[in-house]
């Protein structure tokens, strides 16, 4: 049975890893630096993105993007306002901390940051002066850690706040396509992201690309720092033209105008949707609104236990009740089989 546990378990999509081979044999300058392809990308992104006036950078990964994001656009004094579930918070080791930069989690439990937290731990932060990290940015990620997606109208909100008490807004994009074509999104676009995040990215790795992350720059003082802190944080790739040569096929409409990116994305979201809807017909519970290419089960211990054996799903927490939060996920690849055969085995349990 083809896996269910995340959606970068994949080599590459068809049109990225026909790009690839096909310019195999040139070669370039490194280190994204002036070779045509990287520039190239770079356009294509602005030009998606709506603006001329962004830069457009490239990372290996997430941990790799956040670190150096996040780290370029805080001084040593500052932390960032995130839930507590967040990458930054949990899943990195450390690596925001380990630079002496600050995470202020709020007390958020569904994946978003709300405007009502983000108001308490700034409050708390700065109730005593300079005896405390002063907050200077907000971190989200769209999709969530709980495959929320951001609306149109709750990102505003952040965003009208965070501008109210001078705070910069930075978007982890790991599922960013997934994001921006779910119906959730309720008009929320990358164009809109461009204009008001003062930094986000557009995930690579996990929508089709072998690797790959592409970090859009409005912050004058990320701008400055990111080719330095991307080299002295051990993430400057030598071959940095694969990073470029990825991108450019990934948002190079094809026949039908369509950008591989956001195809790829529509089809890992409508097969989640797909195995969604018949889980819950075959009376599984799901667990809280994902409208995105993750869904999640709140299952019976055994139950989990054989979803994870048969299809790599992955058990996030233990609840309250005993039952045990488990996440599906589907990718660029999933295919109405794959989802058919996972529902036929589900039948059966």
């Amino acid at each position: 049975m083809r896996m269910f546990r995340n959606d970068y378990s994949e080599g590459a999509a068809p049109e990225v890893l026909a790009a690839l081979v096909a310019t195999n044999d040139e070669q370039h300058v490194g280190y994204t630096e002036g070779d045509p392809h990287c520039e190239h990308a770079r356009a294509l992104i602005r030009q998606a993105c709506g603006r001329d006036d962004v830069a457009v950078e490239f990372a290996i990964g997430g941990t790799s993007t956040n670190l150096v994001c996040v780290n370029g656009m805080l001084h040593d004094w500052e932390g960032a306002i995130c839930t507590p579930d967040a990458h930054i918070n949990v899943h990195e080791t450390g690596a925001v901390a380990a630079t002496g930069r600050s995470v202020l989690p709020t007390r958020d439990r569904d994946g978003f940051l709300s405007v009502q937290e983000a108001e308490r731990v700034w409050r708390f932060q700065t109730g005593t002066g300079r005896h405390m990290t002063r907050p200077a940015m907000v971190y989200i990620s769209n999709t969530t850690e709980l495959g929320g997606v951001w609306s149109l109208e709750r990102f505003d909100a952040l965003c009208d706040w965070s501008a109210s008490h001078g705070l910069k807004v930075f978007v982890d994009g790991a599922r960013l396509g997934s994001a921006l074509t779910s119906p959730a999104a309720q008009g929320l676009t990358l164009q809109h992201l461009a204009e008001r995040a003062d930094a986000f990215y557009i995930g690579g790795t996990k929508n089709g690309l072998m690797f790959g992350e592409a970090v859009v720059i409005s912050d004058p003082e990320l701008r400055e720092a990111f080719p330095y802190l991307i080299k002295e944080r051990g993430g400057l790739m030598a071959k940095g033209r694969l990073l470029g040569v990825q991108f450019e096929a990934a948002f190079t409409p094809g026949a039908d105008g369509t950008a591989p990116y956001w195809k790829h994305a529509r089809n890992a979201n409508a097969q989640a949707f797909r195995l969604r809807d018949q889980l819950v017909a075959l009376g599984f519970e799901p667990y809280g609104d994902a409208p995105s290419n993750q869904q999640f089960f709140a299952l019976e211990a055994d139950v989990a236990q054989r979803f994870v054996d048969t299809a790599g799903c992955e058990v996030f927490e233990e609840l309250p009740d005993g039952r045990l939060l488990t996440r599906f996920v589907c990718s660029w690849a999933t295919t109405d089989d794959d989802v058919s055969e996972l529902v036929e085995f589900a039948r059966g349990l």
